[in-house]
């Protein structure tokens, strides 16, 4: 998710389709790998299909992002011996190469300072990576351990069952909290989003839903000259508080990060756990890729210490 909180999101469920299916070899594409789970091994990452191709994906299975450059020496040793363990693998974990030069957000996102730099992400989160060429028994040895450490804990890939183009039947717990949040009510929204959280504690679409509505409501009912408020009284927890949601809320993201950081680093004990719980919450509003997340994040640390 860009800038602040997009309700939006709640109704986009599938959050984006599987990759189609690869063409049969006649048509010039390179057939899926025997018994493979149909999943395209390797694919090329951009700025605009970095959400469902790698984010959106680790959800089913591991995503390895190769983060290179035409220039790079090490890369054209690294990339092609990646390539082959993909498909290998035959869709049991993806290859999402980035070409850093023509996608610097990404690279700015992964904190990049060399290439090639690789990234394991797992359940939409960084799990392991490393920098510079490797050879291909260490490769194959931090792949196995990144497979083994996701094993069970992940959706898999899309049942190759040849109904992959029939739409799945929606939810009818989601279409209650859909059509609640259609008629403005958040209070019931969230309560149909809390039963799918008491049946599946682990579904991350409903986890990020009730966030959402959450703060939808709690910024609802906060003045709007909130900001103006908290710049006359810093040391007014509370204040403060409100003015980083009314920031957040008019797409001021970086604003309001940078109040609670800055409370956070002049304040101690229950008001400074107190803020920075708060701001851990405001950032699970977003794609945890995004650079204001990531750079907040690495501020929020320092602060801290």
């Amino acid at each position: 998710m860009s800038g602040a909180v997009d309700l939006s999101a709640l109704k986009e469920r599938a959050a984006a389709p599987p990759p189609p299916a690869p063409a049969p070899s006649g048509d010039g594409a390179a057939p899926a790998a025997p018994g493979s789970t149909g999943l395209i091994p390797v694919i090329d990452v951009t700025e605009a299909t970095f959400e469902a191709e790698v984010l959106v994906r680790s959800q089913q299975v591991p995503v390895v992002v190769d983060l290179w450059a035409t220039w790079c020496e090490p890369c054209k040793q690294l990339s092609p011996l990646l390539e082959k363990l993909a498909h290998e693998a035959g869709g049991t974990w993806v290859l999402a190469k980035v070409d850093v030069d023509a996608n610097p957000r990404i690279a700015q996102a992964f904190g990049v300072q060399s290439v090639p730099t690789v990234v394991a992400i797992a359940g939409g989160q960084p799990l392991a990576d490393f920098q510079g060429a490797q050879p291909e028994p260490q490769l194959r040895q931090w792949l196995a351990a990144v497979q083994q450490a996701t094993a069970g804990k992940l959706s898999g890939p899309p049942a190759g069952d040849g109904n992959e183009d029939e739409p799945e039947p929606e939810d009818p717990r989601f279409v209650a909290a859909e059509a609640a949040l259609d008629e403005g009510d958040l209070s019931a929204a969230e309560a149909e989003f809390q039963k799918i959280l008491d049946d599946e504690p682990a579904n991350a679409e409903a986890q990020g839903a009730i966030r959402q509505v959450r703060f939808l409501a709690r910024v609802q009912s906060v003045d709007p000259g909130a900001v103006a408020a908290a710049d006359a009284a810093p040391n007014d927890i509370d204040a403060q508080l409100q003015a980083a949601d009314v920031e957040l809320y008019s797409q001021a993201p970086d604003a309001a990060f940078a109040r609670l950081i800055g409370v956070v680093a002049r304040s101690a004990g229950d008001d400074k756990t107190r803020v920075r719980t708060r701001l851990l919450e405001l950032f699970e509003l977003f794609d945890p890729a995004e650079p204001v997340v990531m750079t907040a994040r690495r501020k929020l640390a320092a602060a801290l210490y």
